[in-house]
Formats: C-alpha cells, sequence, structure tokens
C-alpha cells in the first residue's frame, strides 16, 4: 500500500515542463561536478546479474530480486538491487588505479520496498566506484569525500537557482556536514527510534552524515541494516539532508568504503552467513583479486 502523501498547502513553483527541463539540467550538472571531484569515468552498467554469481546487492538480506530464466545459457538472472559489487569487478576488469573511479546511470527494481515520498520499487541513482590504497581505509578519508559529494550537490543547486530564479528561496542545501556515528546518535537520543534520530539530527544541522552503520550498538540492536559483504560497517554512512517541505530527513546516498579480506569474513560470521565465502565474487575477494575501493549510490528520482 503506498504511502506518499502531498504536504498541506505544497504548490510546486516550475509547472511540469519546467520541472522536466531542471531534471535535466540536474542529471548532466551534477555528473559532471561529481566525476571531477572524485576523478570518475562513465561507464555502461548490467541491467541484472546471474543468479549464484555472488554479484548482486543483497540488501538487508530478506528483499527478493526479480528473476528470470535464461533458456540460452541454462541459467537464470536477477534484476539487481544495486551495483555496490558488480563496480568493485568491473574497476578489477578495467585496469583502474588507485584515486581512479568509475561512474554508472543504475536502474534497479526492488520489488519489497516500501512506497513512499522517499522510496520506490524502481530505484534510479548515480553509483559510483574508486580504487583506493590501504592507507585510505580510515574515516577522515570517508569525511573527505563526503564534502566533495556534499560541495557537488550544493554546487549543483546553486547553478539551478541561477538558471530557475523561481527556486532563489526555496533551495537551501548547507555546505557544512555534521557527522555523527550511529552509536553517538544513540546516546544523545536514547529513547528514540532509529528514524526519529536522523530526523532530530538533520533537522538540528541541516546537512548530516551518519556513520558506521550495520553494526550492534550499545542497545543490541543496530541502526540499519547492511549487507555483510560490500560496505566495512565501521567505515560508511549515510548523507543526509533536511527536507523541509517534508518535515523528514532525505538519505540522499549511501555510501562507504568497501570490505577488505579480514572486514567481509568478520561481517559475514556476523550475519550468520559465513557459506557465501564460496560464491566467486566473495572467493575473488578473499584472494585478493579486487583492488581496495569506496562508493556508493547518489539517488536521483
Amino acid at each position: 500500500m503506498s504511502k506518499t502523501s502531498i504536504p498541506k498547502n505544497y504548490h510546486d513553483l516550475l509547472g511540469l515542463y519546467d520541472t522536466q527541463r531542471a531534471i535535466g539540467i540536474i542529471k548532466t550538472i551534477f555528473q559532471e561536478k561529481l566525476c571531477a571531484a572524485l576523478h570518475l569515468k562513465r561507464v555502461t552498467a548490467p541491467l541484472f546479474v546471474l543468479n549464484g554469481s555472488g554479484l548482486n546487492d543483497d540488501l538487508n538480506g530478506v528483499e527478493r530480486p526479480v528473476s528470470f530464466d535464461v533458456p540460452c545459457l541454462d541459467e537464470r538472472a536477477e534484476v539487481v538491487h544495486s551495483l555496490a559489487k558488480w563496480k568493485r569487478y568491473a574497476l578489477a576488469e578495467y585496469g583502474f588505479r588507485p584515486g581512479q573511479g568509475l561512474v554508472t546511470d543504475m536502474n534497479a527494481i526492488r520489488r519489497d520496498e516500501e512506497l513512499d515520498n522517499l522510496h520506490s520499487i524502481y530505484v534510479d541513482q548515480w553509483d559510483w566506484e574508486k580504487v583506493i590504497t590501504a592507507k585510505d581505509r580510515t574515516l577522515p578519508f570517508l569525511q573527505e569525500t563526503v564534502r566533495d559529494i556534499v560541495d557537488a550537490v550544493c554546487s549543483t543547486a546553486d547553478e539551478l537557482r541561477w538558471k530557475f530564479p523561481e527556486l532563489k528561496n526555496n533551495i537551501h542545501l548547507r555546505r557544512e556536514v555534521a557527522f555523527i556515528t550511529t552509536q553517538e546518535l544513540e546516546d544523545r537520543y536514547p529513547d528514540f527510534t532509529p528514524k526519529q534520530r536522523e530526523n532530530a539530527f538533520a533537522k538540528e544541522h541541516g546537512t548530516v552524515c551518519i556513520m558506521q552503520i550495520g553494526g550492534q550498538l550499545k542497545s543490541g540492536v543496530r541502526h540499519d541494516g547492511r549487507a555483510p559483504d560490500y560496505d566495512d560497517w565501521t567505515l560508511n554512512c549515510d548523507i543526509l539532508f533536511w527536507h523541509k517541505a517534508l518535515g523528514c530527513a532525505l538519505e540522499l546516498s549511501s555510501m562507504g568504503i568497501r570490505v577488505d579480506p579480514a572486514a567481509m569474513t568478520r561481517q559475514l560470521e556476523a550475519s550468520g552467513c559465513p557459506e557465501r565465502a564460496e560464491l566467486p565474487f566473495h572467493k575473488m575477494l578473499l584472494e585478493g583479486k579486487l583492488p581496495l575501493t569506496m562508493g556508493g549510490g547518489i539517488g536521483q528520482s
């Protein structure tokens, strides 16, 4: 059942025609700014991957991929949930070097997703990934990259206001990012749910980055679910902006420094699925055949 709603007294400022123009401008300008900030090259990505390859994103481990048979291969294929693992594989295949990365327009179907103002069963996003070195696997490096992405978002908003004067008094994004870990967030708002904590912190600070998502907190629960085999739960984050019209935090990006062999082994054990280590993608990672990377997705629609 859809939970989509239109806020009371809301009205659009551009009309349908100019809204579509603005969307086209955003897609062009933001991708250019993102590629320049993170040293990315655009590539084409798959809509589906073979079942059993280990390349599909398992999200929280309970979502069901849309699958179909491929008679000519005598295999089944799955529509991607995201390209988190495929991108790392592609960086190895294409021979990208440290400091270089890729970006692609990802289109996915998440059949079990809720339908509301912020979520859909259809997902499209800029999916990016870049090669890093072992010394880059730190929170300061993660935070530096977050600031680069936020700057690209805010610069895009600045250009949009210039092209559409109607928006000048209605788009206000803070460039300064407030960083906080999920444990610090729980300590700060112990009686709130995770979503309430995000909303309270985002309303106070405008632009926030919530770090270290996936592991158990002191309360014994998780702030949010994360698959155990792409993000390192100690080195990942979500970027959120306060959405004034909806009165809630808008998660624009989920990203992180990816697992190395030790982190993946630890997280597979913690998630009760060590058998995934036998899948082709996971074997490559554990055998050191994949580069160290960081990456994420940045929502479009």
